[in-house]
């Protein structure tokens, strides 16, 4: 059974990344038609320097996210890191698609629409903030400590029991 379901996440990673992969192909390869066929429109400048953090992005989740086979016999030896997860894998996939919204809204309106690639640092500066805040225990902009406690109440952690004692409550 194990195996299975290492096989069905191998099957979805393989084709996330093959989405992914063609996706980025065509987007990239139009905005680059688009530069050399129209040179003084679009800054490959800034293109260049914008797209690496989802170029850097898209070369981590293939690395961390493609299925791995045994050479001589070829059978899955691992399936790869779960790419429809959240987290670090999510944000990636965040930088990829920002990026790219970015790259056709430059295709289409010029290149003031690269502002709209500074949601992605800002958007890291706030998740940075949360994690900073939940490693000093804070629970929002300022308050100290977790729920009613921290608010002000009086209210007390409730009392360890054991599995007997709470079947009883």
């Amino acid at each position: 059974m194990a195996q299975k379901a290492k096989k069905d996440l191998a099957k979805a990673n393989t084709a996330s990344l093959k989405t992914l992969h063609l996706l980025s192909l065509l987007i990239n390869a139009l905005f680059i038609l688009n530069a050399i066929l129209r040179p003084s429109s679009r800054s490959l400048k800034l293109y260049l320097i914008l797209s690496t953090p989802a170029f850097a992005s898209q070369f981590v989740l293939e690395r961390s996210g493609r299925p791995t086979r045994d050479k001589q016999t070829g059978n899955l030896k691992s399936a790869g890191q779960d790419l429809a997860g959240g987290g670090l894998v999510g944000s990636l996939f965040d930088v990829v698609w920002v990026t790219w919204a970015c790259v056709v809204l430059v295709l289409v309106a010029g290149d003031k629409a690269w502002w709209l690639w500074s949601v992605i640092p800002a958007y890291g500066g706030y998740q940075a903030f949360k994690l900073a805040g939940k490693a000093k225990g804070l629970t929002g902009l300022g308050g100290m400590g977790g729920g009613a406690a921290g608010a002000g109440g009086d209210a007390a952690p409730p009392p360890a029991m054991n599995r007997k004692q709470r079947r009883a409550a």
